[in-house]
C-alpha cells in the first residue's frame, strides 16, 4: 500500500484489545519495523458487532509480536463518523456507505462484511404461559403506536391461551445513530407501506407513540429487562445474554420462525447469492420457509492506505483473520458465520483494494 503524507492519530478508548497479526513479524522484520508492541490499532462503531470484537479479543492472542487494537462501542453512525474525520483507523457499521460518494485521507474507502447476525424483538412479560407469536402486520403496528395494549385482539389472536396481560405496551427504541435501527427499519418498510410512507428508514428515527430509548444495543436491552411490559428490537446476543424472552417472528413465507443459528443462517443464504461490488448487501425481506425476516451484516470501513507499513500489515492480517478462523467464534454468541461467498467476495475485494 502507498502510504499517506500526514500520520492519523487514533482516538484510544477505555479497553485495549490485544491481537496476534499471523504472518506479520515476518514483513515486519523485513521492513525494518520499530516497537510493534506499541503499534495501536483504533476502530470504534456498531454496538451489535461489539461482542462479538471483544470474543475475538480472546482467540486472536499474540504469539510473536502484540498488536493493540481499542474498540469503541458507539454506534454505527459515532464509527462512521470518526472514520471519516480520520481518528479511526476501522470504522464498524451495520448501515452501509455510498463508498464511491466519499473521499478520506489515505484513498479510498473499502467495506467489508467481517460478521452477520439477527435483530430480535424481545419483550418482558414474565407471567405469560409461552413463547410469543407476531404477525408482520402486528409488530409493524405496535412500533408505529397502532397497537398499544397486549391483550389487544389482533396480538390474542396468534397466541391463544399465553394469558396475555391488560396492560399498556411500552416501546423501547434506540436513541442515537445506529445502524441495528437502519436494518430494523428497513425490514419494517419492506413489510409495512405505513412505516415506508412514515417514519422510513433511517438510522436515527423520530419514534411514533412516545418511545422509551436508550443508547446501544445494551442500553436497549437493560430497559427491557428492567421495564416491565416493555418491547424492542435488539441484537440477539444480547438479548439472550440478558435471559430476555424473544419474540417469534411471522416471515415472508407465513411461518412463526425464533431467531436461531439455523433461522439467521437461512436468511442470508437467501439473501446472499446477488452481492453487489461494494458489497453492501442488504436484506430487508429474506425468502424461505426457515428463515428469520430480520437480519444484518457487519461492516467494516478500511481506508485504501494506512500511516505507515506496520499498521497496514497488522489491520490486513486482523481483517483476513476475521473473515476466516474468525467465523467460528459468531454462532456461539448468537451471530451468523459469513456465507461462504460473501467471505470469498470479501477476500477478493481486499486483494483488489490492495489490502
Amino acid at each position: 500500500m502507498r502510504l499517506p503524507a500526514r500520520i492519523i492519530l487514533g482516538t484510544l478508548s477505555s479497553t485495549l484489545l490485544l491481537f496476534n497479526v499471523a504472518g506479520y513479524e515476518h514483513v515486519a522484520e523485513a521492513s525494518g519495523a520499530v516497537d510493534r508492541a506499541d503499534l495501536t490499532i483504533t476502530a470504534a462503531g456498531s454496538s451489535f458487532a461489539a461482542p462479538i470484537f471483544n470474543k475475538w479479543r480472546e482467540t486472536y492472542r499474540p504469539s510473536n509480536a502484540a498488536v493493540g487494537l481499542s474498540y469503541d462501542s458507539v454506534g454505527s453512525g459515532e464509527g462512521i463518523k470518526r472514520f471519516l474525520a480520520g481518528t479511526v483507523d476501522i470504522g464498524a457499521t451495520d448501515a452501509p456507505v455510498a463508498t464511491d460518494d466519499i473521499q478520506v485521507e489515505g484513498g479510498p474507502v473499502v467495506q467489508i462484511p467481517v460478521t452477520a447476525g439477527m435483530i430480535a424483538i424481545a419483550y418482558n412479560l414474565p407471567d405469560i404461559s409461552g413463547p410469543l407469536n407476531l404477525p408482520r402486520d402486528v409488530y409493524a403496528d405496535i412500533f408505529l403506536g397502532n397497537i398499544s395494549r397486549w391483550d389487544d385482539p389482533r396480538i390474542e389472536a396468534a397466541n391463544p391461551g399465553i394469558g396475555l396481560p391488560t396492560k399498556l405496551i411500552q416501546v423501547v427504541a434506540r436513541s442515537d445513530s445506529s445502524g441495528t435501527t437502519f436494518a430494523f427499519t428497513n425490514h419494517l418498510a419492506a413489510i409495512s407501506p405505513t412505516w415506508a410512507d412514515g417514519p422510513g428508514v433511517g438510522k436515527l428515527i423520530d419514534w411514533p407513540g412516545g418511545a422509551m430509548v436508550a443508547r446501544g444495543n445494551e442500553g436497549v436491552a437493560q430497559r427491557i429487562k428492567l421495564t416491565l411490559g416493555s418491547i424492542g428490537y435488539v441484537e440477539a446476543g444480547f438479548a439472550s445474554r440478558l435471559g430476555l424472552p424473544l419474540a417469534w417472528l411471522e416471515n415472508r413465507a407465513g411461518g412463526f420462525v425464533a431467531p436461531t443459528a439455523e433461522t439467521g443462517q437461512r436468511a442470508l443464504a437467501g439473501g446472499s447469492d446477488a452481492i453487489p461490488d461494494d458489497l453492501s448487501v442488504v436484506i430487508t425481506d429474506p425468502e424461505g420457509a426457515r428463515s428469520y425476516p430480520i437480519v444484518t451484516y457487519t461492516w467494516a470501513l478500511l481506508r485504501s492506505e494506512y500511516r505507515d507499513s506496520e499498521t497496514a500489515v497488522a489491520i490486513d492480517a486482523l481483517l483476513r483473520w476475521m473473515l476466516t478462523d474468525g467465523q467460528a467464534d459468531a454462532d456461539p454468541l448468537g451471530y451468523v458465520p459469513l456465507p461462504d461467498n460473501v467471505t470469498r467476495a470479501a477476500l477478493a475485494q481486499m486483494q483488489r483494494d490492495g489490502l
